[in-house]
């Protein structure tokens, strides 16, 4: 085979090309510390790179961003929680001191004044937020928990469901003696055959007070649902015998066999006879639906309790809103295909029970004080020496009747103790069961939390091994290659030197 001069050049320079090639493609590795500069130069590592990355970038956002975003919440919802739970432990002890009847009029100032901060308290616990959202009210996170304000331009219709567990055997002291009742210039026409008395009361507590009364365009419904074999609702049984009237007004808490069921709107209680009693004492459902205009401070949004209705007053032309009680579990993405429930709803921890339970010992107590105050106006009336011998018999006649009223209303104030203890004690159950579902919750997203972690750090090892180049590799190679390179050179210097004229 003929080898000509121009043969030799070409294949000098295609070799000087190649190793040029060689040497800046590992300048480019020594510069850059990565194996390829494009896809083209190695398709699998370019691929790989790709799956890597992206799985990377998920990792990094579920454990830098997701995890410490619902981490942060539930840090939020735990501290309101422990703060419930705390209020709900003094509460228990001042119901302990009114069930052993260790009160004295100051101690019932300072229980009052107390109740009336801790019911605020809590509920203002469960409009706690985390970046403006509030952290108990599902999927309405811009809805705070209670009312900031108070508001009489909505009308709700409220149903709740209860069973015959919440029907309450409580007493309650009757026919109260007043000073209204006595005229000084008749004290002879002075009526007071009503004696004082005990009487036991069957009652289902509504969660809220004043309501608005069925007399004044006001609503009461009883529904019983009936149910087929596998669960369904086939019609409803409704108790139509109801009727209405204030708890102040005379015989209100007086019930007598066939009297059916009493509504009391200012208090939000529904009365049963005995015999009435008897008949709902096996239901387990028992459906009521009353309407609610005027709500105050701090009293809980029905819309996060309760199948409810809401007309506005101020728009006649605007629809009602209808809202359907549900289960509105906020879930955050904290792994592949991994989601874990971040919330906790208001229903699952703070409840109306502890409000109204607060309520009815502030009543209790402020009833006892009133029939004090009354007994020490009589003593003060019974010091005047110009009075006669009639006021002054039947003034004591009262005296009597008012001690006895007294004694009957701190019975009555024990026994409200004595039933809040338990359920404040339910109470706590339910904010310590929601503190530890919260709880267990929290430890998942910890360990995920650290699972992410390391598995981040295997992913950016794979990514480094895949991408990434041996730096003292690279080196030795690059050097050997420039001697390769600068040889190639030498050598075709060498090569053309001779040249026709040589041979002249």
């Amino acid at each position: 085979m003929r080898i000509t001069n121009r043969m030799m050049t070409n294949n000098m320079l295609y070799n000087i090309n190649g190793n040029k090639n060689s040497l800046s493609k590992l300048e480019q590795q020594y510069a850059t510390g990565k194996k390829i500069q494009k896809p083209s130069e190695d398709p699998i590592v370019a691929v790989r790179s790709l799956k890597l990355r992206t799985n990377l970038s998920e990792l990094t956002q579920y454990h830098e961003k997701n995890i410490p975003d619902a981490i942060a919440w539930m840090d939020v919802t735990e501290g309101a929680l422990k703060v419930v739970n705390s209020i709900l432990s003094q509460v228990h002890t001042y119901c302990v001191q009114g069930a052993n009847d260790t009160l004295d009029a100051d101690d019932r100032n300072t229980i009052i004044k107390n109740l009336t901060e801790m019911k605020q308290q809590i509920y203002q616990e469960g409009d706690t937020n985390y970046a403006g959202r509030y952290v108990f009210t599902g999927y309405k996170t811009n809805t705070s928990l209670v009312f900031d304000e108070t508001q009489s331009n909505e009308k709700y219709e409220i149903t709740e469901q209860f069973s015959s567990k919440n029907i309450d055997v409580i007493k309650k002291a009757v026919n109260d003696c007043n000073l209204s009742q006595y005229d000084p210039d008749n004290p002879g026409d002075t009526d007071l055959s009503n004696k004082p008395n005990m009487v036991d009361v069957y009652r289902i507590r509504l969660s809220y007070n004043s309501l608005d009364d069925p007399q004044e365009d006001g609503k009461i419904e009883i529904r019983i649902p009936q149910f087929d074999d596998e669960g369904n609702i086939t019609g409803y049984d409704e108790i139509t015998d109801i009727d209405s009237m204030l708890s102040t007004e005379e015989g209100a808490y007086e019930l007598e066999d066939g009297d059916g069921i009493r509504y009391l709107p200012d208090t939000g209680e529904l009365l049963l006879s005995k015999d009435m009693y008897d008949e709902l004492r096996y239901e387990d459902n028992i459906e009521v639906t009353y309407e609610k205009t005027n709500f105050v401070k701090n009293d809980l949004r029905p819309e996060h309790y309760f199948n409810c209705t809401v007309t506005d007053l101020s728009d006649e032309d605007k629809e009602p809103v209808v809202y359907t009680k549900e289960n509105q579990e906020i879930k955050y993405e904290v792994n592949f295909d991994q989601k874990i429930t971040i919330n906790t709803q208001g229903y699952d921890a703070i409840q109306h029970d502890a409000g109204r339970t607060i309520d009815e010992m502030l009543s209790a107590v402020n009833d006892v004080i009133a029939t004090e105050a009354k007994i020490a106006e009589i003593e003060e009336m019974l010091k005047d020496t110009k009075i006669t011998a009639e006021q002054e018999s039947k003034l004591n006649e009262m005296l009597e009747l008012m001690n006895t009223e007294l004694t009957l209303k701190s019975e009555v104030m024990q026994d409200t103790f004595g039933r809040a203890l338990t359920k404040i004690e339910q109470q706590q159950d339910v904010v310590n069961v929601a503190t530890s579902d919260l709880g267990a919750r929290y430890v998942r997203l910890q360990l995920t939390e650290s699972r992410l972690g390391d598995e981040k750090t295997d992913f950016t090892d794979l990514l480094s091994t895949n991408e990434d180049v041996n730096m003292v590799d690279t080196i030795i190679k690059f050097r050997a290659m420039y001697s390769i390179y600068n040889a190639s050179l030498s050598a075709a210097a060498q090569s053309v030197q001779t040249t026709l004229l040589d041979f002249l």
